[in-house]
């Protein structure tokens, strides 16, 4: 845990006790703060009293005693409207904070010879499977690594923070609505498409959720920024003015020279490069990383072939292997530990994940691919696939996969999706099978049927509340699904 200092024998107040919140107040609590603690859920303020906070109704408390908000991200800070307890803190004058900004005004209370290094990864899609690659990048070239916030464990109960350590966490849209003084050593948006635009009343105020990844970072502070879309570049341009160094990452890129895309070996570098280049090159400082399926380039210089990384199929997965390369060589790791970490990656569960495989059949769980952004990226990876898709949509649907359809052999949908999913779909072939078990029974069939290697792919382009508490339990469903048919579990790559 890491102790919260700065609020020593003061009262604050913590609103929402799932993860974040019960660990805020703990980390609060150690530090010498008192922390009241409500929850609207009775099961959440047993819990508080069952480990001793005071639990106290701020309905009819007194606000004006507060030293801060504590507020769950899952409670709506300005959209669709603020929670009431925003209203109250503001009232009374009472700043508004999340478990982030908790986090980094702990690690800046830290004498400067003691502060660890943070990277922090945000964006609408590959946010997580980049946040554990840098993790494992990281780890194998022997720093000390602590991964978390939006990812596994909520930053606050990450170990105490030593000199030589690494925290590499990520950061939703809601938990950076909360900040104003984060400021991460490495600072990462990967991309951005329409998301959560009821939280943040549109595009406009989700993007600038995003950006404030960026708005603290001093001068030695790196911005690493994925510039596919228009959002991302709009974002770049706003940083025109900083000092600190920014380098962009695309995919949307042409031949520059020899090899298949081109580029200088890093072998080469001395005899091809100005002295000038092969030291930025050997600091880890890029001005633009470019990233395709299988390749990652960098200011011209050839970085990596990915084709043997196969938990990093793909072009979206080339770039989070390039936002993890530029992490990894900006912390000081060297060009040759940083490749052999990309393909060392085992990969993240639940995303692009190899579960098992029945003859050349093989089962991809990609139940994280929420929206239909990230199932584009699924599609896009495989000739052809046997998709199971469906849930809970999201505005649009698949209307946005219109292209990726010739690929699909056949579609199997569950969930209350199934229906739409249908009609948009039309002529390409599918059918409606509601479950996930009936799903993966027939797209099992279908695909061993048609010969050959072949991949069921589960990626729903929908949330799982429908019929799933979240999405790693339809992924554990679908895994479950695919082994009791005797798919054989995948071996660690």
């Amino acid at each position: 845990m890491i102790p919260v200092p700065g609020y020593e024998g003061r009262r604050v107040a913590v609103f929402g006790l799932g993860r974040s919140g019960i660990t805020a107040a703990r980390a609060l609590k150690a530090g010498g703060a008192v922390p009241i603690l409500w929850d609207d859920g009775v099961s959440g303020r047993l819990q508080a009293q069952a480990e001793g906070f005071l639990v106290e109704d701020l309905t009819t408390a007194d606000w004006s005693g507060f030293a801060a908000l504590v507020l769950s991200p899952g409670a709506p800070l300005t959209h669709p409207k603020p929670h009431w307890t925003v209203d109250r803190a503001r009232e009374a004058g009472v700043p508004v904070v999340g478990d982030v900004e908790l986090f980094a005004r702990a690690l800046d209370a830290l004498p400067q010879g003691r502060r660890p290094k943070v990277v922090a990864i945000t964006g609408t899609n590959g946010k997580s499977t980049t946040t554990a690659l840098i993790g494992w990048v990281l780890q194998q070239a022997g720093l000390t690594v602590y991964v978390g916030g939006n990812i596994g464990i909520g930053v606050l109960a990450l170990p105490e923070p030593t000199p030589d350590a690494v925290y590499v966490i990520e950061v939703s849209s809601y938990q950076l609505d909360l900040t104003t003084g984060f400021a991460p050593d490495v600072a990462i948006l990967t991309n951005v498409s329409p998301d959560h635009l009821d939280r943040h009343g549109g595009m406009e105020g989700y993007v600038a959720a995003k950006r404030r990844i960026f708005q603290s970072q001093g001068p030695d502070g790196v911005a690493l920024i994925g510039v596919d879309e228009d959002w991302g570049r709009r974002t770049l341009n706003s940083l025109e003015d900083r000092t600190g160094r920014v380098t962009t990452v695309m995919t949307n890129v042409i031949a520059i020279g020899g090899g298949r895309r081109g580029g200088v070996a890093p072998e080469a570098i001395a005899e091809r490069l100005s002295a000038a280049r092969a030291k930025l090159f050997a600091e880890g400082k890029f001005l633009s990383l470019e990233a395709t399926d299988g390749e990652l380039t960098g200011d011209a210089i050839a970085l990596a072939d990915l084709s043997a990384a196969r938990s990093l199929p793909g072009r979206h997965n080339a770039q989070n292997a390039a936002f993890a390369y530029a992490a990894a060589r900006a912390l000081g790791v060297s060009h040759d530990a940083a490749v052999r970490g990309l393909l060392s990656f085992p990969g993240l569960a639940h995303r692009m994940e190899a579960v098992g495989h029945i003859g050349p059949v093989r089962f991809i769980n990609d139940s994280k691919a929420t929206n239909a952004d990230a199932a584009r990226q699924a599609l896009a990876s495989y000739p052809s696939v046997f998709w199971i898709a469906g849930g809970k949509p999201k505005d649009g649907g698949i209307d946005d996969l219109t292209d990726l359809f010739p690929r699909v052999a056949r579609a199997y949908l569950i969930g209350e999706a199934a229906e739409a999913f249908a009609t948009t779909l039309g002529d390409t072939p599918h059918v409606i099978s509601k479950t996930m078990d009936a799903a993966v029974a027939a797209a099992a069939a279908d695909a061993a049927s048609a010969g050959g290697d072949q991949i069921v792919l589960l990626s729903p382009a929908c949330a799982s509340f429908d019929q799933y508490p979240d999405f790693e339990a339809r992924g554990e469903a679908f895994r479950a699904a695919a082994l009791s048919l005797g798919a054989a579990p995948e071996t660690v790559r």
